[in-house]
């Protein structure tokens, strides 16, 4: 009972340390589980709510649309528990100006199910929901009425006579859905979570639909048999959760069936189909010729019979006058040359034979003509249809998914790394503290020890100290990690994302586990302590322990300096570098706690600069405008018209998709793609090429060690016909370098395998340059200058993740020419007047999307990071002035006699704050110098842990942010020593120069 009683009040006295202990394992335990418990959180609210509504977890489209005999292939493949036929069309609207939307139809069976925040899901024909993004922008509410327009009819299906085809039959309608509309309710979109009412509305820079919004519509009222694509669930993948790789696993097995069961063999009856179809046309119009044909002969026959017959009544009369033989008594060949004779003596009979000899000849001509141009459509008709290409993709490939995912992954990177520097400290400031402590109760060690006590139960004195500090420390922490922390993170989460159901959950494994790491790492620190002095004898641990042996200091050899060194300054020199351990602990402690806050800053600082570097660094463009193809003329004269340029550049713009991994070039396959990211493919003309470094900054990057990267001259770069030129950004998130084949795939969703010839410097965004001829040797397809093409290509851009149009125009565009629908520009003017002339354009009918690059240089936010290096750097303060605490009572513990012969000798009070704060300031400022570096490296490897899809972290420190560092540890220094002067003034020199003896 006594050694108990003794063991309490021992632990009551180092209070001070047991509060540090557990101060530094609260804040590692927090920093452990806070970050992680936040995205956990958010994963796992998302995934009950895609469970809820039905995500898809695989989408199959195609580029002829898919039938029912497609969605019955579907139903078969082993592992599909659900298959949902969906068909869509696109619609434009007037909403201060042109606007499209894509009318997409609820299915039956529950999947993509939108989520109904306010009204009503549609259920009659004409009845709408809309997205709060459109209630926002447009100010119309439930009940309002709308008219929209189809973006672009479908033709019949026929034969041109240039002899293309279409590729719907005659029995496969593409969608039409009612355009007097009633808006009925405002819904979330599954495929779509971002929140168009937080602060990321006006600074977002991706774009994760090919449209401006989406309505849905009910079945009823909508017409059409072609399905614009099926989406699917699969069994067992509710049980799963979406981000992890099982889920991924599971659906992957599924979707490789249909890519080696399904998908050939579909494309290819498809195909047949098409083909079909333009044979039963071709055979519909030989029928039809025939019977005109027949029509025509019969009537040219019934005309020369009556005209035989009048040729006929004239022989018979000449005969009767004459009293010549009756013509029908001759035979045949006298009868004809009678005939031929009193038609050449009747200049209107001659005329009327020749009439008739013409139209016989001229039927006969188109028959014959008829025929050969049938005959050829048939022969060409193989040629002319395109072939059909499947795409079976998972979720990764919806915009708002990835963006997500990247997003909640990127911030949880964050938090696997940070909590490794906190344990670290944890462990070195532990072994310290119970160092210290175990050499203080020495004598009471070793005359334990003497009576008989065992050395375990000794060092149990220290470790249920060490290990009681760490639970209580980590209980707290956890209560941070899995409550304060997330409920911070989800506040700025709900802010870009809407995440329905989510609520603060704790993982009982993670948190246990969290403790584990910092009791195991600070018991072993205890456990290290205590075996370095039990292993003498009592008696020697019941004697003081010996002074240090005196040596020289390395600053002593050095007689310039030494020598022109006051008294308590070379007591202090010696005092730092003579201590080893506690120079390494103090220099060590501090230099992490500073490349924390430097760390923070940094990743702060490269985000504040994204903006800028990209839209006034990189884009040398004040403006870019898109239209759609048919009206690309239009808005060139409108630009033109304005005056406002100084230089412009026209380009083609199309969403795409890029993939690296197994891919042959126009197979379609996307199944096996290691990695795959939305791209801004940009076409630049031929005769232009040089003309891109003067719009867009082009600087080769090259791959460096450490995931770091070096950055050419600009103007070292130029586009050729060799290859693409791809963003920094998304060659990073994929793996990319100069060299690599990638799968590139245009608006029209039609792939290609690609060269890349180049990695181009770029911070957002995802940019791939192709030239005109590489653009048409990949794709096959022409530009021209001043055709207006149909606007479908450019509409269509993007669909890979969200839809695939079902026209026939995409396929009939193969062998057509494809026009210029953007433009690069330089305007004149202030920054304010180009934002106000971009807005200006959006508003003409002409124009789709007109970007400044002034507004989004302005603009541009990463709210979430923002508000995580927030909470680091707040994080990273607190360790430092929990550690620089546990050092400065550490290095008073270990000197009470200094102190107190000091006091004895006559310093004051004041004289001994300053002998004893000046070496812990010492200490500070290497620990500064040290962590200043240390910081700015720490940050640089960040952008391996930072790996977004459009953007690429070039990191940058401002000066001010290493003077934050500096000031802000100095500042908890200083902190520090208002807590220990008090200390320094209550050693008592009478009791503190006691001999043990």
């Amino acid at each position: 009972m006594a050694f108990v009683k003794d063991m309490v009040r021992m632990w009551l006295h180092a209070w001070k340390r047991f509060v540090s202990i557990a101060l530094i394992s609260l804040l590692g335990v927090a920093v452990l589980t806070g970050i992680y418990a936040g995205c956990r959180d958010a994963f796992l609210a998302t995934d009950r709510f895609f469970d809820t509504q039905g995500l898809h977890d695989i989408q199959v489209l195609s580029t002829a649309g898919l039938t029912d005999g497609d969605i019955a292939a579907l139903r078969k493949v082993r592992g599909v528990a659900k298959v949902q036929a969906e068909r869509s069309q696109e619609v434009t609207f007037d909403l201060g100006g042109r606007k499209s939307a894509t009318m997409q139809e609820i299915g039956a069976n529950g999947i993509d199910w939108p989520y109904v925040q306010e009204g009503r899901l549609p259920k009659k024909a004409g009845e709408i929901a809309v997205t709060r993004k459109f209630i926002r922008d447009s100010g119309k509410k439930i009940g309002s009425h709308l008219t929209v327009a189809p973006e672009s009819s479908s033709s019949a299906t026929s034969v041109s006579d240039s002899g293309e085809s279409d590729t719907q039959g005659a029995e496969d309608k593409a969608p039409s859905f009612p355009t007097k509309l009633t808006i009925v309710g405002v819904v979330l979109d599954p495929q779509n979570l971002s929140n168009p009412d937080g602060y990321s509305a006006m600074t977002s820079f991706r774009s994760t639909a090919a449209t401006d919004y989406t309505f849905f519509a009910p079945s009823d009222g909508v017409t059409g048999t072609l399905y614009t694509s099926a989406t699917l669930l699969v069994k067992g993948s509710a049980n799963e959760n979406t981000f992890d790789e099982s889920y991924e696993n599971t659906v992957k097995q599924v979707t490789d069936r249909i890519d080696d069961a399904v998908k050939t063999d579909r494309q290819k009856v498809r195909w047949q189909e098409l083909l079909d179809v333009g044979n039963r046309q071709i055979a519909a119009t030989r029928a039809e010729a025939d019977k005109k044909f027949a029509e025509a002969q019969s009537q040219i026959d019934e005309n020369r019979r009556q005209f035989d017959q009048q040729v006929d009544q004239i022989m018979s009369m000449q005969a009767g006058a004459t009293g010549a033989m009756d013509p029908t008594q001759l035979d045949e060949t006298t009868r004809e040359a009678m005939r031929e004779t009193i038609i050449a003596a009747t200049p209107e009979l001659a005329h009327a034979k020749q009439r008739l000899d013409q139209a016989q000849s001229q039927l006969d001509e188109q028959k014959a003509q008829t025929e050969q141009t049938l005959k050829t459509k048939e022969n060409e008709l193989k040629t002319n249809i395109p072939q059909v290409r499947w795409y079976v993709q998972d979720r990764q490939s919806l915009g708002g998914f990835s963006a997500l995912k990247s997003d909640l992954d990127s911030i949880q990177s964050l938090g696997n790394a940070f909590p490794i520097v906190f344990l670290v400290v944890a462990v070195m400031m532990s072994l310290t503290s119970m160092a210290r402590m175990v050499e203080e109760d020495r004598s009471l060690i070793g005359t334990y020890v003497g009576l008989g006590y065992g050395r375990l139960a000794v060092a149990s004195r220290y470790l249920l100290f060490a290990l009681l500090a760490c639970l209580i420390g980590g209980g707290l922490g956890l209560l941070v990690g899995f409550l304060g922390i997330p409920a911070f993170l989800l506040v700025v989460l709900e802010g870009m994302y809407v995440m329905p159901g989510v609520r603060l959950e704790y993982d009982w494994l993670y948190g246990s586990l969290g403790i584990a790491l910092f009791v195991v790492g600070v018991l072993a620190a205890t456990i290290y302590a205590c075996v370095q002095e039990m292993r003498m004898t009592p008696a020697a641990l019941m004697r003081p322990k010996a002074p240090r042996a005196g040596s020289r200091i390395l600053l002593e050899r050095i007689k310039p300096v030494w020598n022109r060194m006051g008294f308590l300054s070379k007591v202090t020199a010696r005092n730092i570098f003579r201590f080893k351990s506690r120079l390494i602990m103090t220099v060590g402690g501090v230099a992490g706690c500073t490349a924390l806050i430097v760390c923070g800053l940094a990743i702060n600082d490269t985000v504040a600069d994204l903006g800028i570097k990209q839209y006034r660094d990189v884009y040398q463009y004040d403006l870019m405008v898109v239209s759609g193809d048919s009206d690309a003329d239009e808005m060139r004269a409108k630009v033109a018209s304005d005056g406002r340029t100084t230089s412009t550049m026209n380009v083609r713009i199309e969403s795409g998709d890029m993939a690296v991994g197994k891919s042959d070039s126009g197979s379609g396959d996307s199944s096996g793609s290691v990695g795959s990211e939305s791209i801004q493919l940009v076409a630049v003309p031929e005769k232009r090429l040089s003309d891109l470094g003067k719009m867009v900054t082009l600087q080769p990057v090259h791959s460096g060690i450490l995931g770091t990267s070096s950055i050419g001259g600009k103007g070292s770069l130029k586009l050729d016909d060799d290859g693409v030129i791809v963003a920094q950004s998304a060659a990073s998130s994929l793996g990319i370098a100069t060299g690599s084949k990638v799968r590139l795939t245009n608006g029209d969703g039609v792939q290609a395998t690609a060269k890349v010839s180049a990695v181009n410097r770029n911070l957002i965004g995802s940019d791939v340059y192709i030239s005109e001829t590489y653009y048409a040797k990949l794709f096959g397809k022409s530009f021209v200058s001043n055709v207006s093409v149909s606007g479908e290509s450019d509409k269509q851009a993007g669909k890979t993740g969200v839809q695939m149009s079902v026209s026939a125009e995409s396929d009939v565009q193969s062998t057509k020419s494809l026009t210029w629908n953007a433009m690069y520009a330089k305007l004149s003017g202030s920054d304010q007047s180009q934002t106000d002339y971009a807005q200006s354009l959006e508003k003409d009918s002409s124009v789709v999307k007109a970007v400044s690059s002034a507004h989004m240089a302005d603009s541009f936010k990463f709210d979430l990071m923002g508000a995580v290096v927030a909470l680091i750097v707040a994080l990273a303060g607190g360790l430092a002035l929990v550690v620089l605490f546990t050092l400065a009572n550490t290095n008073v513990s270990e000197r009470v006699r200094e102190m107190a012969t000091l006091k004895v000798l006559g310093f004051f009070d004041r004289e001994v704050h300053h002998y004893v704060n000046r070496e812990m300031m010492i200490l500070t400022v290497m620990g500064v110098v040290l962590g200043l570096p240390l910081g700015r490296f720490v940050g640089g490897l960040l952008t391996m842990a930072l790996n977004m899809p459009s953007l690429y972290f070039e990191v940058e420190v401002k000066p001010l942010s290493y003077v934050i560092a500096v000031v802000a540890t100095m500042m908890f220094a200083l902190l520090v020593q208002l807590f220990v002067n008090p200390v320094l003034d209550r050693i008592d020199p009478i009791s503190s120069l006691k001999s043990v003896e």
